[in-house]
């Protein structure tokens, strides 16, 4: 029988909060690309079919009981490792990235799906071996199995974005299980020697975009061109902004990439400095929503996957901006409900779709 309570305690302010950012990301969209001149479907009105397409999707992940995916954790996650193997084998490649699955009807990216289910492993792992005195090296051996071998593969791709993001949502959730503070000084220098060593295991074009993000003047007509427009465009939109679609550096082609990866640079120069706080508070709401869905949670794997996924949104808006402020390199991730996407989109939803899930059984044991 059909829990009234769900639909009582569904969290319709969590909800409104993603769907009023993707409303302001679409508007963004159609700003950015009202001047080109294409038959096809203008992305503007692609993005609005994928955020419905998202809302659906998200009702439906909220409505099936969170619980049952402990039993199933580690069955998707083996599934998902056998997709990216695949990528590697048969995937599409496209601008020297082989990241796809060609499926005729769509083109599936395995390595997004490895976001929303390395969530649901780890949970699975720290709810079942919950310890009050902190994980050891002994205790964290498999959950970093669990993420280097799906960052080795996305890494193999090449997709240093999407890796990074794995191995940030790993990190965050081992740090919020708690590591012991031994364990944690031994990881913190390894991880800075890793850094140091994983220069030389990076691709040319990788090792271009670090040396850009250092010194973007050094190539201010190439490979520096995209983080330099973007500045301007973020600088020039002032206290108050230039007006919506009025941006020059949008409206007039400065900016590359402006529907995907620097769309935010677009919002900053339309809306300035307070349509930029404003966006800001939105994402800062949702993540707070999040954490408080985490710490409301009935159960402990309930806790550890809303705190994923907060971590996941966290990570993407920090990068995202690090990156079009020229705070940190151009790795290729998108800004999430904002930057145009079906993947990014239906990642995102899946992820809401998790934290409504969580929240509306609350109450429920």
């Amino acid at each position: 029988m059909f829990d009234r309570r769900l639909i009582t305690h569904f969290d319709w302010p969590l909800l409104l909060l993603i769907v009023l950012t993707a409303l302001i990301g679409i508007a963004n969209l159609y700003s950015a690309t009202s001047s080109w001149s294409t038959l096809a479907t203008p992305v503007y009105i692609k993005q609005t079919y994928w955020l419905s397409g998202g809302i659906l999707l998200a009702a439906i992940v909220s409505f099936i009981d969170y619980r049952h995916l402990q039993h199933l954790g580690y069955i998707f996650y083996g599934l998902t490792l056998l997709l990216l193997a695949a990528v590697l084998l048969v995937g599409k490649t496209s601008m020297g990235a082989t990241r796809w699955l060609d499926l005729g009807f769509f083109n599936l990216q395995p390595s997004e799906i490895m976001k929303i289910v390395i969530i649901i492993a780890l949970a699975c792992y720290f709810a079942r071996q919950d310890t009050l005195a902190g994980y050891s090296f002994e205790d964290l051996w498999i959950p970093f199995l669990l993420l280097g071998i799906p960052a080795f593969l996305i890494m193999k791709q090449p997709d240093l974005g999407t890796a990074l993001i794995v191995l940030f949502i790993g990190f965050t959730m081992s740090l919020f299980a708690g590591i012991r503070k031994g364990t944690l000084t031994v990881l913190a220098i390894l991880a800075a020697g890793g850094a140091g060593g994983g220069w030389f295991l990076l691709h040319d074009y990788q090792k271009q975009r670090i040396l850009t993000f250092l010194s973007p003047e050094r190539d201010p007509l190439g490979s520096g061109y995209h983080i330099i427009q973007s500045k301007i465009a973020v600088g020039s939109g002032g206290f108050f902004g230039k007006g919506f679609m009025k941006g020059t550096q949008s409206q007039l082609s400065f900016l590359p990439e402006r529907h995907t990866d620097f769309a935010f640079s677009v919002f900053a120069e339309e809306w300035g400095f307070c349509g930029s706080l404003l966006l800001l508070g939105l994402y800062l709401l949702i993540i707070i929503w999040g954490i408080y869905v985490a710490r409301s949670a009935a159960d402990l794997f309930g806790t550890f996957l809303a705190f994923g996924v907060s971590a996941m949104l966290f990570w993407h808006i920090v990068i995202n901006l690090g990156m079009v402020i020229g705070l940190l390199p151009v790795v290729g991730v998108p800004l999430p409900l904002f930057s145009y996407g079906g993947t990014s989109m239906i990642t995102t939803m899946l992820g809401t779709g998790l934290l409504l899930n969580v929240s509306m059984r609350r109450f429920t044991f």
